[in-house]
Parts: structure tokens; C-alpha cells; sequence
């Protein structure tokens, strides 16, 4: 399997996706756009529906993922998938849907490492007290996503 990689620019700076025929397995927020390597139909298909997201029509990916973790991590994340557009839950919440309430800072720390930001919504689990807390891609980024998927999800006028 070789590695592809492509770069799109967004409204949170540029966006590096890694992907291999499994599916996308890796997105990171960089400073600068580098070269396309191998760039394949499974990664122009994530920077469609990347930008569908942040043109505001598009509130669920439909992508293959290929993400790599432990199972824990693997669950964790399967977790926030389930996170509804432009809701939000607790760390505490993840852990109880996990089932097991003690296993709160080890979902958070999985939470951390999620290497799928945006397209695994990691970015809408906040603090039990409604703190914005840790993200990846920083502070900004996180509170910016979540303005803006309540901001999408208001009614407009014509």
C-alpha cells in the first residue's frame, strides 16, 4: 500500500490528509502546503466533503477511515462519531458511553490523539463544567468549528 497525500487550504489554515486504499487515516493542521504525493480518488473524495463541510452543506462524512490506534482508541473514537453536528458532551459522557465511568482520562487522553480531527469530531467534546479544553490544532481552532457548526445550524432568513 503506498501512502498518498494531498494538501487543501480551509478556513483553519491548511490541512494535511494522508490516506492509503483502506481510506483516510491521518489529517493534520500545518503551516504551509507541501507537495501531493500519490494524490488518489479516496483523498479527493475527503477534500470534497471537507469543503462541502466548510461551505456548510455537508454535517456527516461518509468516508472510508482508516485510522491508526490502539482498540481502546479505536472505540473511543468510534464514540465521537456519534456526536451529533454542532452538539457537544463531556468527557465524562464518552467514558459512560464507553461503559465504564473510571475510564474518563483514558478517553480523554485517546480523545487527544484522534488523528482525524474534524472528520472524527473530537472537537465537540468539551469540559463536564463547559470549558473549552485541549484540542490539536489549538484552542482557536476548536472554538472556531464550534461556532461554526452552530452558526450553520441556524435558520436564515431569505
Amino acid at each position: 500500500m503506498s501512502l498518498a497525500i494531498t494538501y487543501m487550504d480551509s478556513p483553519l489554515g491548511w490541512l494535511r490528509l494522508e490516506g492509503e486504499s483502506m481510506g483516510l487515516s491521518k489529517i493534520d493542521f500545518v503551516e504551509a502546503k507541501g507537495s501531493d504525493a500519490l494524490n488518489d480518488e479516496s483523498l479527493q473524495r475527503a477534500k470534497e466533503q471537507l469543503q462541502e463541510y466548510f461551505e456548510g452543506t455537508r454535517k456527516e462524512f461518509k468516508l472510508y477511515l482508516s485510522p491508526t490506534g490502539t482498540n481502546f482508541q479505536k472505540n473511543v473514537w468510534s464514540a465521537l462519531e456519534q456526536i451529533p453536528y454542532s452538539k457537544t458532551c463531556s468527557y465524562e459522557d464518552i467514558a459512560k458511553s464507553l461503559g465504564d465511568i473510571k475510564v474518563i482520562r483514558a478517553a480523554a487522553s485517546a480523545n487527544g490523539k484522534n488523528p482525524l480531527p474534524i472528520v472524527i469530531p473530537c472537537h465537540r467534546v468539551i469540559g463536564k463544567d463547559g470549558s473549552l479544553t485541549g484540542y490539536s490544532g489549538g484552542l482557536w481552532r476548536k472554538k472556531w468549528l464550534l461556532d461554526f457548526e452552530q452558526r450553520a445550524q441556524q435558520p436564515t432568513l431569505w
